[in-house]
């Protein structure tokens, strides 16, 4: 196993950066492919959020991988190489599987232990399947994350650590108060219907909001999202996209998730909809020192197993908010930011977006389950290099078994020609006795070679099994690819 992974995320990169660097879901088909064409890698696996973009592959070479899969990175996500440099992480085979493992049990997200990213996961899977970039390693890893991340949610408290992005969003709306009582009989304006915008609508429908209009570029699936919220009892109707600075004047509540480039709402739409002046040129004030937040870059450059890590320290800041009653209050849930940062500075508005949302969620109190989590993931990540070590063997074991299969076949047909007189059932017992005496002989060396070779160190055993027994490198190869076309490997 050589997995790689390169990526940026919250923790790495400012808002302004993953902004740019965001991926639409074309340019993910295009960035796999493009890595699959390029040495060294084999296999390729994306990861996008609105928070995340980390590329996995399975490479022959640490460095040249880096090099290879940064490039692409920068190439695909419009952000120079010398820009996007700094801000880049890297793991190295068993760090990437604890990487991706704690990821997929939301240690890494902005909310600790928020569950969507488990869909986005699945999600990067299904597109690795369907344009099969995804090979032996990658479908093991990934479906071993969606395990390891229900496994996490299941038997800990890990979602008593945070909410979904959604949920803590609101309550930041809220002051921090409660969320069902602060949105209880307030009119919800949602724009976009996919995944991130559906879960939004749901969670307010679950507040007692007294309506929920839905708005987004493909009316069909804003009308079945109205449809299933319909299904719930919440009051719902669909609108155009041209219909939102309308819908904005009776509005209490905005939460939008779109994948549009530019901005869906600007600071003077909202101004507009409030009814209020907004000067576009005035400073915007500068936020209180205590209001600052400390976040962890990352920079670890790992070379098998070894971590030589160079941490700095960005300073952002929590946006400033005006002060009086809230007459409109904003969730940007969309990377890049669907509403526009001054919206902040128009009289009554609050705005929510990802930057505030990474900055309050630093502070958030820690559940004693993040470090059951922790053991889960540790334990995980032994258990898959284990598995993965033992699968490295497994065709070269399979190899072994043919040849020897092989021997007992030609030494049977020399038999036949040495003693012709035997009838059928002496050549029959004959035959199970030879093919008996082979496996007792085999059958000890080929369970110990795979235990050993499940144990750190272990791959060279393999090797010295083709060597002991003078196997050929064609079939043991044959072996493995046929194991790797298996169209059920890898699907649950």
């Amino acid at each position: 196993m050589s997995l790689l992974v390169v990526g940026l995320s919250h923790r790495s990169a400012p808002v302004s950066v993953l902004e740019r660097a965001s991926l639409a879901a074309e340019t993910q088909a295009k960035l796999l492919q493009d890595t699959l064409a390029a040495e060294p890698a084999t296999e390729a696996a994306v990861l996008a959020t609105c928070n995340r973009i980390e590329l996995y592959a399975d490479v022959d070479k640490f460095h040249a991988g880096v090099a290879e899969l940064s490039t692409l990175l920068a190439q695909h996500s419009g952000v120079g190489l010398d820009e996007l440099t700094p801000y880049l992480y890297v793991h190295y085979e068993d760090r990437a599987v604890h990487h991706l493992f704690s990821v997929a049990c939301g240690l890494d997200s902005m909310v600790v232990g928020e569950g969507q990213i488990l869909g986005q996961i699945k999600d990067a899977l299904a597109l690795g399947q369907e344009l099969h970039t995804a090979g032996r390693l990658l479908n093991d890893l990934f479906q071993q994350a969606l395990r390891v991340g229900k496994r996490a949610h299941s038997e800990t408290g890990i979602d008593r650590a945070g909410q979904s992005l959604v949920t803590f969003g609101l309550e930041q709306l809220a002051d921090g108060g409660d969320v069902t009582g602060w949105a209880g009989g307030k009119r919800a304006l949602v724009i976009g219907a996919g995944s991130m915008s559906s879960l939004a609508a749901a969670t307010l429908a679950r507040t007692g909001v007294a309506e929920i209009v839905v708005a987004n570029r493909t009316r069909a699936r804003a009308d079945r999202l109205v449809e299933i919220l319909g299904q719930s009892g919440t009051a719902a109707r669909a609108v155009e996209m041209a219909a939102v600075s309308g819908e904005l004047t009776r509005a209490d509540v905005v939460v939008s998730c779109t994948g549009a480039t530019g901005l869906v709402l600007t600071a003077e739409a909202v101004a507009d909809a409030l009814g209020v002046t907004f000067d576009a040129a005035a400073e915007a004030p500068a936020a209180p020192l205590a209001a600052t937040a400390e976040l962890d870059q990352h920079a670890a450059w790992v070379e098998n197993g070894s971590a030589a890590q160079e941490r700095t320290v960005r300073r952002a800041t929590v946006p400033a908010q005006n002060s009086g009653p809230v007459r409109l209050a904003l969730l940007d849930l969309a990377m890049p930011r669907d509403i526009d940062g001054a919206a902040q500075r128009v009289d009554g508005v609050r705005l929510v977006d990802i930057e505030s949302l990474a900055e309050a969620s630093a502070d958030a109190p820690m559940a004693a389950d993040v470090d059951q989590v922790r053991t889960i993931v540790a334990d995980e990540v032994a258990a898959f290099g284990a598995a993965q070590r033992a699968a490295h063997i497994t065709p070269t074991v399979v190899a072994l078994r043919a040849m020897a299969a092989d021997v007992v076949v030609g030494e049977i047909a020399r038999l036949d020609g040495r003693l012709p007189d035997l009838d059928e059932k002496q050549r029959a017992e004959i035959t199970q006795t030879v093919r008996r005496v082979v496996d007792k002989l085999l059958h000890a060396p080929t369970v110990r070679v795979k235990q050993l070779a499940s144990e750190p160190g272990g791959a060279g055993y393999a090797d010295a099994l083709r060597e002991l027994f003078d196997l050929d490198p064609q079939t043991v190869a044959a072996v493995s690819r046929a194991d790797l076309n298996d169209p059920n490997r890898g699907r649950s």
